[in-house]
């Protein structure tokens, strides 16, 4: 499977603001963004340079492709594939990237990362509708539930979950039963709902180029 292993987190002090890419660590001071928020690499320091229009274009891009945790191959035919549909092509594009298995079950608490998410999907320790999933990428429909292996609930990941109140906020689209580790997907979400300041106008210009 293939993926992407740069360091996570210069892959945010290149776009300059958290993607949330290492569970925990990005909501402490040990965050690179609080201690070093300018570019890696030895020029780093003298700041982030103007970017043209492509440049912006770019680097959105990029900010989606990297919080997704996606390659650039995977990140187009997801584009290709909503501009191909009646209706907005910006709107189609995020929900087919928030409706991944991935992506769904970190949205619902149930993984610290899209990448612990992705590995506890291919372990096999979740299910989606009673049945054994092991696809990261599974698009999820309206209705569909997605829970954690009867046999896995016990994992010391999951302890914490069950502890917390089941009226925690959480996406309007999604509904989660902290108790049970179950979840699912409500109805798709409109894009005012998933933008999460994401610049959808930037994406769409650079991929019509």
């Amino acid at each position: 499977m293939a993926r992407n292993l740069d360091p996570k987190c210069k892959q945010c002090r290149r776009e300059g603001e958290k993607l949330f890419l290492k569970g925990e660590r990005c909501f402490t001071p040990k965050c690179p963004i609080v201690k070093r928020n300018y570019p890696p690499g030895q020029h780093g320091l003298k700041g982030r340079p103007r970017l043209s229009g492509f440049g912006l274009q770019l680097r959105e891009k990029q900010k989606v492709k990297r919080l997704y945790r996606l390659l650039e191959d995977q990140l187009r035919h997801y584009f290709e594939s909503a501009s191909q549909k009646t209706g907005n092509t910006a709107e189609l594009f995020l929900q087919a990237l928030e409706l991944r298995l991935d992506n769904v079950l970190f949205r619902l608490g149930l993984a610290q990362s899209r990448d612990q998410a992705r590995q506890l999907i291919s372990h096999g320790h979740v299910f989606v509708n009673n049945r054994s999933v092991n696809l990261p990428s599974y698009a999820l429909r309206i209705g569909e539930q997605v829970s954690i292996k009867p046999k896995s609930e016990g994992m010391k990941l999951f302890e914490p979950i069950k502890k917390t109140d089941e009226k925690r906020q959480m996406a309007k689209w999604l509904s989660f039963d902290a108790k049970a580790l179950k979840g699912s997907v409500q109805y798709l979400p409109s894009l005012e709902e998933l933008k999460q300041g994401i610049q959808t106008q930037l994406i769409v210009e650079y991929y019509s180029r």
